[in-house]
C-alpha cells in the first residue's frame, strides 16, 4: 500500500443563524488569525477492513499542521513494502493517539518496536513491565531472590513509577523516587523519637531504607530495563544513570577493651558489625558448653559456617572420620516460613576442614542424637539434619539467633550477631597468620577481593595489636626518648640522645640517663624502671598454637 499524502486545512467553530457549523466556509477565515489548522489523512484499513479517515487539529499555522502530517506519513513509511500487518499496527497506533489526543509517537521509538517484533507498537506503562518482570523472575530465580525483587517492586518501584510509560521514564523520575524514600526515612526517625505513642505505632513495622538497600532497589529496576535495552526497545537504561550515596557493606570491627568499657558505660555499640576477640569467644563457648545448641555454636566459631548452613548441615554430608564436612544444604527464611535449598552460589558450596576438638564435639553430639532417636522411636521426625529440635524437626534460624543473643546477655559479653561468630573465626585465622587465600577458601567467598575488602579493618586492628605485643615483649632497662619526640625545648635539663657524650668518650659500661615522661602515664616510676603501657595488654588470646 502506498503511503497516503493527506492534506492540511483551516477551519473554525463558528456557526450560522441556524446553528450550523461553518467549518472551512466561514468568511472570517480570510483573517489569518481566525480558526485553527488541521491535517487529514486516510489511515490503512483496520483488521475488519473498515476505512479510517482521520484528522487532527489545534495547530497555530499551516507549517505546524504540515509537520504533524509529515510525522504520520513517516510513521506509516516504517512498514516495508507489502508488510500489511505492520502497516495496520502503525495505523492502529496513530488512530489510538488521535482519539486520546496524545502526542504523536516518536518515529525512531516506533521503528525500534517494529524491529523487536512487538505485538503492540506502543510502550506500556511501567505497571505492566513490573508484572511481566516478576512473572519471568518467579520461574528463573530462587525463592528468596524473587521475594527481594517482589518487595522492591511492591514497596518502592510501582508506587512511584507504575503510571509512567516505559519510553518516557527519565532519570528525574528515579531521582524523585529516591528523594521520597529519603523523606520517609526522616519521618520514621522523627516519629520513633517523638515519644508520641500514636506516631510510634504508625511506623512500628517500618524501618529506614539504608544506602545498600537503595542500591539494591536500583539494581532491580536496572535488571528490568536491561531486558528492553537488549531487545532494542530502549536505547538507554536510565537506572544506570542515577547517582546514589556510596554504599559499602559494613566491615567487622573488634571488641577491644576500650570499646567494651565504653559499651558498659553507655550501652553504645560502636559499629554495625562487631566481632569478639578469641578470649571473648572462648568465654562464650565455656559459658554455653552445656547448652543443647552448644555443638552448633562451636561449629560456627571453629569452621566459620553461615547461620543457615549450620542449621541445614546434613548428617550425610558430615564426615568425621575424614575430619571434614561438605556444605551442600542450608535452611533459608521466606519471611518467617523456612525451607531447605542449596547454598545461594556455587562458591558457597565446598568442603570445610574440621579440627580434632570439633570432631570430638560433633561425635558426642551425634551419639546423643542417636539416643534421642532410639528413645522417641516413631515420634522422631527424620530430616537427616545434624542439628535439630528435640523431636528431630529442623531448627528455625531466627530462633537459634535469638537464643544466641539471650546467652550472650547472660554471659555479660558485648553483643554480636550469630554471623559474628563466623567473622570471629576469620579474625582468629588472620591473627594466627593464615594466608588470605586460605581464609577465602575456608569462608567460601567467590573472590579473594571479597575477603580482603571485608577484613581490611580487622587486619589493621590486629596489626596495631601486634605492634603493642612487640613493644611489651622486648625487656628494656631504659626508655630513650629524643627531645624532638617529646616536644622538649632545646637545652632541657633532661638528657636526650643528642645531648649525650660521644660513644668513644664514655666508659664502655656506662648507662645512659633514664628519661621518664609523666605524660605517658609513668608518673612516679623510679629511675631505671619501665612502667608497662596499658595499651600493651592484648585484646586477643595467645594464638601461637594456631587456629583450628
Amino acid at each position: 500500500m502506498t503511503v497516503p499524502k493527506g492534506s492540511v486545512f483551516r477551519r473554525c467553530s463558528c456557526r450560522d443563524g441556524n446553528k450550523r457549523s461553518l467549518g472551512e466556509e466561514c468568511p472570517k477565515l480570510r483573517n489569518k488569525r481566525h480558526g485553527q489548522w488541521f491535517f487529514r489523512i486516510e489511515l490503512p484499513p483496520d483488521a475488519a477492513g473498515n476505512r479510517r479517515p482521520r484528522r487532527r487539529g489545534g495547530y497555530a499555522s499551516a507549517t505546524e499542521a504540515e509537520t504533524g502530517l509529515g510525522r504520520v506519513r513517516d510513521l506509516l513509511g516504517i512498514a516495508q513494502e507489502g508488510d500489511e500487518e505492520t502497516l495496520r499496527k502503525i495505523g492502529d497506533l496513530v488512530a489510538s493517539v488521535i482519539a486520546k489526543k496524545d502526542p504523536l509517537p516518536d518515529v525512531e521509538a516506533v521503528r525500534r518496536l517494529v524491529r523487536a517484533a512487538a505485538t503492540v507498537l506502543e510502550h506500556p506503562l511501567m505497571d505492566e513491565e513490573f508484572d511481566e518482570f516478576l512473572a519471568v523472575k518467579k520461574r528463573s530465580v530462587s525463592r528468596n531472590t524473587y521475594r527481594s525483587y517482589e518487595s522492591h517492586v511492591r514497596l518502592y518501584l510501582r508506587p512511584h513509577l507504575g503510571k509512567v510509560r516505559r519510553d518516557r521514564l527519565r532519570v528525574a523520575h528515579l531521582d524523585a523516587m529516591f528523594e521520597a524514600i529519603a523523606e520517609n526515612n526522616d519521618v520514621i526517625e522523627q516519629y520513633r523519637a517523638s515519644g508520641d505513642p500514636r506516631k510510634v505505632a504508625a511506623v512500628k513495622w517500618q524501618r529506614p531504607v539504608g544506602p545498600l538497600s537503595l542500591h539494591r532497589i536500583r539494581e532491580t529496576l536496572r535488571a528490568l530495563l536491561n531486558r528492553r535495552v537488549r531487545e532494542g526497545l530502549l536505547l538507554v537504561n536510565v537506572a544506570v544513570l542515577v547517582e546514589l550515596p556510596r554504599a559499602e557493606r559494613p566491615k567487622p570491627r573488634l571488641w577491644t577493651p576500650e570499646r567494651v568499657a565504653k559499651w558498659r558505660r553507655t550501652g553504645e555499640v560502636p559499629f554495625p558489625v562487631m566481632v569478639w576477640t578469641g578470649e571473648q569467644t572462648g568465654r562464650f563457648l565455656d559459658f554455653a558448653v552445656d547448652h543443647p545448641l552448644y555443638p552448633l555454636f562451636h561449629l560456627i566459631a571453629y569452621a566459620a559456617l553461615r547461620r543457615g548452613e549450620a542449621c541445614g548441615q546434613r548428617r550425610s554430608d558430615t564426615f568425621l572420620d575424614a575430619g571434614c564436612l561438605e556444605v551442600a544444604n542450608q535452611i533459608v527464611q521466606y519471611g518467617w516460613e523456612t525451607g531447605q535449598s542449596k547454598p545461594k552460589t556455587p562458591s558457597s558450596e565446598g568442603i570445610v576442614p574440621l579440627d580434632p576438638d570439633t570432631v570430638l564435639v560433633l561425635a558426642a553430639h551425634l551419639a546423643r542424637q542417636d539416643e534421642a532417636k532410639t528413645r522417641l522411636g516413631s515420634d522422631w521426625r527424620e530430616h537427616d539434619l545434624l542439628f535439630t529440635c528435640p523431636d528431630g524437626s529442623p531448627l528455625h534460624p531466627a530462633d537459634v539467633a535469638d537464643e544466641f543473643a539471650r546467652l550472650i546477655a547472660l554471659a555479660g559479653l558485648p553483643p554480636i550477631t550469630l554471623h559474628g561468630l563466623r567473622h570471629g573465626a576469620a579474625t582468629l585465622m588472620l591473627a594466627a597468620g593464615v594466608e588470605m587465600k586460605v581464609i577465602q577458601h575456608i569462608l567460601r567467598h567467590s573472590s579473594i577481593k571479597v575477603t580482603m575488602d571485608l577484613y581490611t579493618n580487622v587486619a589493621q586492628e590486629l596489626a596495631a595489636d601486634a605492634a603493642r605485643r612487640l613493644a611489651g615483649a622486648i625487656p628494656r632497662q631504659a626508655a630513650l626518648r629524643p627531645a624532638s619526640v617529646l616536644g622538649l625545648p632545646s637545652g632541657s635539663q633532661e638528657t636526650t640522645m643528642d645531648s649525650r657524650e660521644p660513644e668513644e668518650q664514655r666508659p664502655h659500661n656506662a648507662k645512659p640517663q633514664v628519661i621518664v615522661s609523666d605524660h605517658l602515664g609513668c608518673e612516679g616510676a623510679p629511675s631505671g624502671t619501665r612502667t608497662p603501657n596499658p595499651l600493651v595488654k592484648s585484646s586477643l588470646p595467645d594464638v601461637s598454637g594456631g587456629v583450628e
